[in-house]
């Protein structure tokens, strides 16, 4: 790990750098606040040893100013000081986050620069876990697709980025007719298999950044942005061929009949009146018809 070390006592930073070499750490010196700040705004150091009794960083409230600059990552500071005040120790309002009283010893130091280690390790901890729970709440469990909540909010960020780029944006709408036959006649297992076969297909089908989403229990949704007409129903035949292609068994070794209908909603240009919440509505529409005519056609509404 990279330490900065802020101290211009040359006893007290000879017994520093011996305790961070011998732990294998990486020791950078700087002179002044500004330096220490320069090294700082560089990256990757994320761990500050400071002797405010030393150098300028009491007259330059080194602490606090970087603190307010609110780095990109956390950066822990450990504060060398014969005597304490309180603000010295109270990070709500910019302070250390631990302290050694002078003169320092190196067993102390050493544990010092351990705990601060491992709270910074268990801080990229509880980041990376928050970040996995956010993903999760994200997908739908079964499926691993965007669940209704998670789709509707990036298709809107899909549709600005076409408003914007005035370019169009199309949405395929694919319902499992069968699914509640399914999951009757040959259990809640069958069923579930079909929908994960149907939500791999998709994402093999479909562009790497088309995000489908489930929305119910038998509907998908597969937004198309720079698609438009002919091209989103070329898709829309590709994923169900796809899913035709790739049989379900069954026990007996019979395929299993999935019955699918697609549906395309397409707009040659989003306007500031395109809401998500439309195309899904125009989406069953269009499903409603593509299955209302029974022609194996898929039907396409244009906004």
């Amino acid at each position: 790990m990279k330490i900065l070390v802020l101290d211009n006592d040359e006893v007290e930073r000879s017994v520093i750098q011996q305790v961070l070499q011998h732990n294998g750490h990486e020791t950078i010196l700087a002179e002044n606040s500004e330096d220490a700040m320069q090294v700082l705004r560089e990256g990757e150091t994320r761990f500050v040893i400071v002797d405010r009794e030393t150098t300028d960083a009491g007259e330059t409230q080194f602490i606090q100013s970087l603190r307010a600059a609110q780095p990109p990552y956390y950066i822990y500071i450990l504060l060398l000081a014969s005597k304490l005040q309180e603000s010295d120790i109270a990070p709500s309002r910019g302070g250390a986050d631990d302290y050694l009283r002078k003169p320092i010893t190196p067993l102390e130091l050493k544990s010092r620069v351990h705990i601060g280690q491992r709270m910074l390790g268990l801080r990229d901890h509880l980041i990376s876990a928050k970040g996995t729970l956010e993903q999760t709440a994200m997908f739908e469990p079964l499926t691993k697709t965007l669940n209704e909540k998670a789709f509707v909010t990036l298709s809107r960020g899909e549709l600005e980025r076409a408003r914007r780029a005035q370019a169009p944006f199309s949405l395929v709408a694919l319902e499992v007719e069968n699914l509640q036959e399914i999951a009757a006649k040959h259990g809640e297992n069958t069923a579930n298999d079909a929908l994960i076969l149907i939500s791999q297909t998709i994402r093999e089908k479909s562009r790497p950044y088309d995000g489908a989403g489930r929305i119910g229990e038998n509907l998908f949704f597969i937004p198309l942005p720079g698609v438009i007409g002919q091209d989103a129903e070329k898709i829309a035949v590709r994923i169900l061929k796809g899913i035709q292609n790739a049989n379900i068994s069954l026990l007996d070794g019979t395929a299993l009949d999935l019955k699918l209908t697609a549906g395309v909603v397409s707009s040659l240009r989003v306007t500031a009146a395109t809401e998500i919440e439309t195309l899904i509505e125009k989406g069953r529409e269009a499903l409603a018809a593509t299955h209302e005519a029974g022609d194996g056609q898929i039907h396409t509404i244009f906004l």
